[in-house]
């Protein structure tokens, strides 16, 4: 059992749960075993028996009406936040609780419906990511896209080249639909402007890059996220590549660094 679960092992009285059921509260769950129906097995604070039944595992359904599997069986072995549906009472004083992680999602939509705006700064962790964009998780499984060209001012071809999955991140909103619900963030603008970045930078500074693009002109390579510069072509320099580069020329007017990469 993870150190998550154990520290969340609080003694909750039948009373207590009544009032978070009646307010929606958010609690900590501990999925033990996902059974053949696709419902989730576990325990709340001190080991009272609680359930997610497959329909209230996420607001978001397959055209089949259920929730797809996908947004089930890698919830094993984890703690969840999830609202209390149902308190079921059995005849020897004990209960167990039915659970809903579909309840948490539209609670978090209906504040987000609210009070998202642009600009707006959240803190989410990385569900997925693909050649062109990551998936962030903003809260209560609601998630957002984070596009490579609102990553970095780099010229990335993998969102991968920058995140991991279960990474925590502070993302900036971007767009918000509200007849959709979707959700465009950025990263870029919490990295520093070229104007703050280029600071510790000094034409003949020697320094530590990596290649993002190569162009007609030149080679594209990353300084550090945000700060891009460009160098004269070099045989054999592949995309990914580390190289050691002299800063030739820094133009701040036309935010532009020249680059020669020497190793």
């Amino acid at each position: 059992m993870s150190k998550m679960r154990r520290n969340k092992k609080v003694e909750y009285t039948i009373e207590m749960l009544e009032k978070m059921q009646s307010t929606q509260q958010v609690i900590d769950m501990y999925i033990e075993d996902i059974d053949e129906n696709l419902n989730m097995v576990g325990v709340i604070g001190n080991n009272i028996k609680a359930t997610i039944p497959r329909q209230e595992a996420s607001s978001i359904v397959g055209d089949d009406g259920l929730v797809e599997e996908r947004h089930i069986v890698n919830k094993k072995n984890k703690v969840i936040p999830v609202c209390i549906k149902e308190i079921i009472k059995n005849n020897d004083d004990t209960f167990e609780l039915i659970m809903s992680k579909k309840m948490l999602e539209i609670k978090v939509r209906k504040w987000m419906y609210m009070h998202l705006k642009p600009g707006m700064r959240l803190k989410g962790v990385v569900v997925s990511t693909t050649e062109y964009a990551a998936f962030i998780d903003v809260g209560g499984g609601v998630t957002g896209i984070l596009k490579l060209q609102d990553m970095s001012d780099s010229q990335l071809q993998n969102a991968s080249d920058m995140f991991r999955v279960s990474q925590r991140v502070e993302v900036v909103v971007k767009k918000y639909d509200r007849d959709t619900g979707r959700i465009e963030l950025s990263y870029k603008e919490l990295l520093g402007t070229f104007e703050e970045n280029i600071k510790k930078y000094h034409e003949g500074d020697i320094v530590d890059g990596i290649v993002r693009n190569r162009i007609k002109s030149g080679v594209f390579v990353e300084l550090q996220p945000n700060l891009v510069g460009l160098a004269e072509h070099v045989n054999g320099i592949e995309y990914g590549q580390k190289v050691l580069v002299s800063i030739k020329r820094i133009i701040p007017d036309k935010k532009k660094i020249k680059l020669i990469i020497i190793g």
